[in-house]
Protein backbone atom coordinates (compact mmCIF):
# COMPACT_ATOMS: atom_id res chain seq x y z
CA UNK A 1 0.00 0.00 0.00
CA UNK A 2 0.95 3.38 -0.65
CA UNK A 3 1.95 5.81 2.07
CA UNK A 4 -1.39 7.82 1.87
CA UNK A 5 -3.35 4.76 2.83
CA UNK A 6 -1.06 3.91 5.62
CA UNK A 7 -1.71 6.92 6.96
CA UNK A 8 -4.97 6.71 6.62
CA UNK A 9 -4.95 3.56 8.43
CA UNK A 10 -3.52 4.57 11.25
CA UNK A 11 -4.18 8.39 11.82
CA UNK A 12 -0.42 9.01 11.63
CA UNK A 13 0.86 11.74 8.87
CA UNK A 14 2.75 11.10 5.98
CA UNK A 15 5.40 12.75 7.46
CA UNK A 16 5.43 10.62 10.76
CA UNK A 17 5.54 7.26 8.58
CA UNK A 18 8.43 8.91 6.86
CA UNK A 19 10.56 10.09 9.90
CA UNK A 20 9.65 6.57 11.87
CA UNK A 21 11.25 5.00 8.25
CA UNK A 22 14.09 7.35 8.37
CA UNK A 23 14.75 6.32 12.57
CA UNK A 24 14.97 2.46 11.67
CA UNK A 25 11.78 1.49 13.23
CA UNK A 26 10.45 -0.44 9.99
CA UNK A 27 12.44 -2.86 7.99
CA UNK A 28 12.38 -5.08 4.96
CA UNK A 29 9.00 -6.76 6.38
CA UNK A 30 7.80 -3.56 6.88
CA UNK A 31 8.00 -1.07 3.35
CA UNK A 32 9.87 -2.71 -0.05
CA UNK A 33 10.60 -0.16 -2.91
CA UNK A 34 8.59 -0.48 -6.13
CA UNK A 35 10.51 -0.97 -9.60
CA UNK A 36 9.65 2.82 -9.79
CA UNK A 37 10.91 3.41 -6.27
CA UNK A 38 8.03 4.05 -4.46
CA UNK A 39 7.23 2.80 -1.19
CA UNK A 40 5.62 0.25 -0.94
CA UNK A 41 4.49 -0.55 2.70
CA UNK A 42 2.76 -4.15 3.94
CA UNK A 43 0.14 -5.31 6.52
CA UNK A 44 2.77 -5.87 8.93
CA UNK A 45 3.52 -2.05 8.91
CA UNK A 46 0.18 -1.26 10.44
CA UNK A 47 0.97 -3.66 13.10
CA UNK A 48 4.27 -1.95 13.74
CA UNK A 49 2.77 1.63 13.74
CA UNK A 50 0.50 0.42 16.14
CA UNK A 51 3.22 -1.16 18.22
CA UNK A 52 4.85 2.19 18.05
CA UNK A 53 1.67 4.28 18.89
CA UNK A 54 1.03 1.57 21.87
CA UNK A 55 4.50 2.41 23.25
CA UNK A 56 4.78 6.36 22.57
CA UNK A 57 1.63 6.19 24.73
CA UNK A 58 3.33 4.84 28.04
CA UNK A 59 6.37 7.94 27.53
CA UNK A 60 8.81 6.07 25.29
CA UNK A 61 11.44 8.10 23.85
CA UNK A 62 12.45 7.44 20.26
CA UNK A 63 15.50 6.04 21.70
CA UNK A 64 13.63 3.91 24.16
CA UNK A 65 11.87 2.88 21.07
CA UNK A 66 14.08 1.83 19.10
CA UNK A 67 15.23 -0.58 21.86
CA UNK A 68 12.02 -1.92 22.48
CA UNK A 69 11.45 -2.95 18.83
CA UNK A 70 14.71 -4.11 18.78
CA UNK A 71 13.86 -6.49 21.20
CA UNK A 72 10.65 -7.61 19.82
CA UNK A 73 12.25 -8.18 16.47
CA UNK A 74 15.06 -10.52 18.53
CA UNK A 75 13.94 -11.46 21.37
CA UNK A 76 17.29 -10.00 22.97
CA UNK A 77 16.08 -9.17 26.26
CA UNK A 78 15.44 -11.67 29.35
CA UNK A 79 11.80 -11.30 31.15
CA UNK A 80 13.29 -10.03 34.19
CA UNK A 81 15.02 -7.09 32.21
CA UNK A 82 11.57 -6.34 30.33
CA UNK A 83 10.13 -6.48 34.04
CA UNK A 84 12.54 -4.32 35.38
CA UNK A 85 12.34 -1.34 32.28
CA UNK A 86 7.98 -2.06 32.65
CA UNK A 87 8.75 -1.03 37.02
CA UNK A 88 11.22 1.88 35.54
CA UNK A 89 8.52 3.35 33.43
CA UNK A 90 5.55 2.86 36.39
CA UNK A 91 7.76 5.12 38.42
CA UNK A 92 8.42 7.71 36.04
CA UNK A 93 4.59 7.79 35.42
CA UNK A 94 4.25 7.98 38.94
CA UNK A 95 6.52 10.77 39.22
CA UNK A 96 4.98 12.81 36.52
CA UNK A 97 1.70 12.31 38.02
CA UNK A 98 3.35 13.79 41.26
CA UNK A 99 4.37 16.76 39.01
CA UNK A 100 1.12 17.26 37.73
CA UNK A 101 -0.81 16.68 40.61
CA UNK A 102 1.28 19.46 42.22
CA UNK A 103 0.69 21.76 39.13
CA UNK A 104 -3.06 21.31 39.06
CA UNK A 105 -3.03 22.27 42.95
CA UNK A 106 -1.41 25.04 42.10
CA UNK A 107 -3.55 26.49 39.24
CA UNK A 108 -6.67 25.43 41.55
CA UNK A 109 -5.46 28.16 44.34
CA UNK A 110 -5.10 30.29 40.92
CA UNK A 111 -8.39 30.40 39.91
CA UNK A 112 -9.63 30.60 43.41
CA UNK A 113 -8.11 33.90 44.18
CA UNK A 114 -8.71 35.02 40.83
CA UNK A 115 -12.80 33.86 41.03
CA UNK A 116 -12.76 35.36 44.60
CA UNK A 117 -10.86 38.67 43.31
CA UNK A 118 -13.50 39.21 41.34
CA UNK A 119 -16.85 38.00 43.54
CA UNK A 120 -15.48 38.50 47.25
CA UNK A 121 -12.74 40.64 47.65
CA UNK A 122 -12.45 39.79 51.33
CA UNK A 123 -11.90 35.89 50.64
CA UNK A 124 -9.44 36.92 47.87
CA UNK A 125 -6.95 38.53 50.65
CA UNK A 126 -7.82 36.18 53.59
CA UNK A 127 -6.46 33.16 50.04
CA UNK A 128 -3.37 35.76 49.76
CA UNK A 129 -3.00 35.57 53.73
CA UNK A 130 -3.19 31.64 53.59
CA UNK A 131 -6.23 31.71 55.68
CA UNK A 132 -8.96 30.26 53.85
CA UNK A 133 -12.27 31.59 55.52
CA UNK A 134 -15.21 29.75 53.98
Amino acid sequence: MKIQELAKKTGLTAYTIRFYEKEGLFDSRHVRRDENNYRNYTDEAIERLKLIKKFQGVGCSLSELKETLQDVDTNTRTNEQVIEWICQKISEIERKREEYNQMLDTLNLMLEYRMALKNDPKKAQSLLRGQHSD
